[in-house]
């Protein structure tokens, strides 16, 4: 066990036909436990009444797969509608399976990995859609027959979502952050301490603030806002989900995107750009020195990376203009002190 990338025993959520709909791991371990970890984490999944399992017994369920590991697939463990199942992965390898799929989620959520490092390739093959409800997650072919189920029970069947992601707070808890609205982080977020997510902040799977953070706008798949860092109303990062993006897109530290403003190229520290502006890598730059007086024009991407820059738009001829940010934010202690 102990040469194991990562591991987690959880309870998981089945369709009419046995398929796998979502796994909740209550403590996801990295590397091999040994076994009274492996005791103490099946303890951890199990229903209250059934909490009293030993080293060995762990050990012995464990071994009923064959060398103690399936790269990326479930190990039913009991039957009824909430399966104990394990995930044992040797390696760091594609995901090819829904309850590896959910283990990497969690380690994210977990904190025990930052974003951008685990293999997450197949994750979209291997998540089913899913109708998110009051009563748990369901399969779509299975939907109708559960609404007229609870309808006979007198009871209204909400649904929250359809998708292949969920909230993170339906299985994760981060402590030390304040979620405005638990709809707008999904499961794979990474949320260090002290971070704040107002109601129309957003942060997508494999996307990180590392806290302490104000976020009011939207860190796409893939980015990561350092510790002090504000995003604005409104604002946004440029992920690399959709039209062929490779640049994966970092905020340092101490840096403002302000509201209505965006980035699509990594920023160093003590970055700002003002209200309403967004840059592009190909955008163009007329820098500027501590004068006022041009220097030369460049397109944004030859600043990718770059501290202490600010950019504005000149309101008298509305070229897009960067120079020296002379101090860094700070943010507000009290709306951190969670």
């Amino acid at each position: 066990m102990s040469s194991l990338f990562a591991f987690a025993f959880g309870l998981g959520s089945r369709n009419t036909n046995g398929d796998l709909l979502d796994c909740y791991f209550p403590a996801p371990k990295l590397a091999g436990p040994d076994q009274d970890q492996l005791a103490e984490l099946l303890t951890s999944a199990l229903p209250a009444p059934e909490q009293s399992i030993e080293p060995s017994a762990a050990a012995a369920i464990i071994e009923r797969s064959p060398e103690g590991a399936f790269d990326g697939q479930t190990l039913a463990l009991l039957e009824s509608d909430r399966p104990l199942v394990a995930v044992n992965l040797a390696q760091d390898g594609p995901i090819e399976g829904t309850a590896a799929a959910y283990l990497k989620l969690h380690l994210l959520s977990h904190r025990l990995a930052l974003p951008n490092t685990l293999n997450l390739d197949g994750i979209f093959g291997h998540l089913p859609n899913v109708v998110w409800t009051t009563d748990g997650p369901l399969d779509p072919a299975d939907f109708s027959a559960a609404v007229t189920q609870a309808r006979l029970q007198g009871r209204h069947l909400e649904v929250s979502g359809v998708d292949k992601f969920t909230k993170m707070t339906n299985y994760v808890m981060p402590s030390g952050v304040r979620i405005a609205d638990s709809s707008r982080v999904r499961l794979g977020a990474y949320l260090g301490e002290g971070t704040t997510v107002m109601h129309e902040g957003f942060l997508n799977f494999n996307a990180g603030a590392i806290g302490p953070n104000m976020v009011e706008g939207r860190i796409s798949q893939g980015v990561i806002l350092g510790a002090n860092s504000d995003l604005g109303g409104s604002s946004s990062t440029m992920g690399t989900l959709s039209g062929g993006g490779e640049i994966k897109i970092t905020v340092g530290e101490n840096c403002l995107i302000g509201a209505n403003a965006g980035t699509g190229i990594p920023l160093g520290d003590r970055c700002t750009i003002e209200a309403g502006l967004y840059i592009t890598a190909g955008t163009p730059i007329t820098l500027l020195d501590e004068t006022g007086t041009e220097v030369k024009r460049t397109k944004a991407r030859e600043l990718a990376g770059g501290n202490d820059l600010l950019f504005i738009r000149n309101s008298m001829n509305g070229r897009i203009e960067c120079r020296s940010n002379s101090r860094a934010i700070e943010l507000n202690a009290m709306l951190h002190a969670n």
